[in-house]
């Protein structure tokens, strides 16, 4: 993972990285080997963090189109 990435997935608010996850072509190098493993990471601690009923909220309002 290259520092960029890392700055780039440490600016990222949770609604952007959601946005992201659902949303990428499917090989999205932001997903692959150390980078997609910190991503992941960062993702989660957000969630818990904001907490499942913002999460639901997050999901709808992106939706899947």
């Amino acid at each position: 993972m290259t520092e960029q990435d890392k700055a780039y997935i440490d600016g990222l608010t949770y609604i952007e990285m959601f946005r992201r996850w659902r949303f990428s072509t499917s090989g999205d190098s932001l997903f692959q080997g150390d980078t997609g493993e910190y991503f992941n990471q960062v993702m989660a601690v957000e969630r818990e963090r904001i907490g499942e009923a913002e999460h639901t909220r997050i999901s709808k309002a992106i939706g899947w189109d």
